[in-house]
């Protein structure tokens, strides 16, 4: 199942990038796990504010939010969290805040 996502995921990310992004734009991707068992894919293109998550199984595109310190990203009821130090955190639907960490690049 998790192939599934990370596959549903790279193609949303790839039609993203190809509507909103020049093609020669470099792409990062981050696999996070956490401390309440949430694991999700983000996505960031250069020349693009935005950040694109796949979390629960759903394509999610977040806005850059004004942050003190780091980055914040939000929309569709998820909130981003990406400090410079600290853990990353993320709020969705109507779960808690919970931190969260790198653990791996997905295979695409």
């Amino acid at each position: 199942m998790d192939r599934y996502k990370a596959i549903v995921l790279a193609v949303t990310m790839l039609l993203a990038g190809i509507l909103e992004t020049r093609p020669a734009d470099a792409q990062t991707f981050q696999t996070y796990r956490c401390a309440d068992g949430t694991q999700f894919i983000v996505g960031f293109y250069d020349r693009d504010k935005r950040a694109f998550l796949q979390i629960d199984g759903e394509p999610v595109t977040l806005a850059k939010r004004l942050a003190a310190s780091g980055a914040r990203y939000s929309g569709a009821g998820v909130t981003l969290r990406i400090p410079k130090t600290g853990p990353t955190t993320v709020k969705h639907l109507k779960r808690p805040v919970t931190a969260c960490a790198v653990t791996e690049k997905p295979t695409i």
